[in-house]
């Protein structure tokens, strides 16, 4: 199987108790299958602490009941874990144990990523002085089973190069790249499948108040946005750039490239908009990416909202 990493991907390394905020607050912490199977052999303390805070959420996920201030039952005073203290860290639950990476297996090739939800991550990509770029290695696992189609998935790996080349180009300003990465959307799409916008009425700085709140920062942030010009910066060009990577090649799953690409730019408009600093991109992804609830009302704004197509976004770009 190929890997495939962004280039700063092995420098990464968590902070833990130093880190300025907490992966373990503010969301529920999801006890997967292998996990739940591993605290079955476990006795102690440590096997009564899990049983009684292990709950169901809305979707039916077995999850850790939150404590106060939306805290893990395990996360201590030192904001260290417990669990990972007392008995290892294969014993944390795997979302826990890969945060704040992300993983897209598409058979033979895996793709690998920091999510800007982490402090560090996010500081990692805002410091960037090129743009984002990737390494492929050979690793010793066989390619994953899935039902991918594979010319879809050939058509979409030559297109989203060209999205990269589009982002890339220092020849052009920012903002009339996305706008060509808008328009290169719009035309694939039309190569995959139909795309039936519908005209949902919510105003674009109405996108970004998400039901579901995790951090107050963020309220603040969308409450006092503005729409600005879109400067020539680096880290703009590699927030588009880590929006392609991370979510482009999923068109594969469900034909929708046009949104992916609406998030690049979109994600662009965040830090623009909402504050020109990593804190910002991390209050955001943390409060939309890693909520379920948030995410797929984000989603279905991308598609239906009239504020997020791809002609308004453009009148956006050009601050008209």
């Amino acid at each position: 199987m190929i890997l495939r990493t962004p280039s700063f991907y092995k420098d990464f390394k968590c902070i833990a108790g130093a880190c300025p905020d907490s992966c373990c607050q503010g969301w529920e912490v999801d006890a997967d299958c292998d996990t739940l199977s591993s605290y079955s052999v476990l006795t102690g303390e440590i096997k009564n602490r899990i049983d009684s805070v292990l709950d169901k959420d809305e979707f039916g996920n077995t999850v850790f009941r939150l404590a106060d201030k939306k805290r893990c039952p395990f996360l201590n005073n030192n904001n260290l874990c417990d669990i990972h203290i007392a008995i290892g860290q294969e014993y944390t639950p795997y979302t826990c144990r890969t945060f704040p990476r992300f993983i897209n297996d598409f058979g033979g090739t895996r793709e690998m990523g920091i999510s800007f939800s982490c402090p560090v991550a996010a500081d990692m990509m805002y410091a960037l002085e090129e743009p984002m770029s990737f390494t492929d290695e050979l690793i010793d696992e066989p390619p994953t089973l899935n039902e991918i189609d594979a010319q879809t998935y050939y058509y979409l790996t030559k297109a989203r190069k060209k999205a990269f080349e589009i982002i890339r180009n220092t020849q052009k300003p920012v903002s009339q790249r996305l706008i060509e990465l808008l328009d290169y959307g719009v035309e694939i799409q039309q190569d995959l499948e139909e795309y039936e916008q519908e005209n949902d009425l919510t105003e674009f700085f109405d996108v970004f108040k998400n039901p579901e709140l995790i951090n107050p920062q963020w309220t603040e942030k969308v409450n006092n946005g503005s729409i600005k010009l879109v400067e020539d910066k680096m880290f703009y060009v590699n927030i588009a750039s880590y929006f392609i990577y991370r979510y482009f090649l999923t068109a594969v799953y469900d034909y929708d490239v046009l949104s992916k690409i609406k998030m690049a730019v979109v994600g662009v408009l965040v830090a623009v908009c909402f504050g020109d600093d990593s804190w910002t991109m991390h209050l955001w992804s943390k409060e939309t990416e890693h909520s379920q609830y948030n995410m797929d009302r984000y989603r279905a704004l991308l598609k239906k909202a009239k504020c997020l197509s791809a002609e308004s976004l453009k009148k956006l770009l050009q601050n008209e």
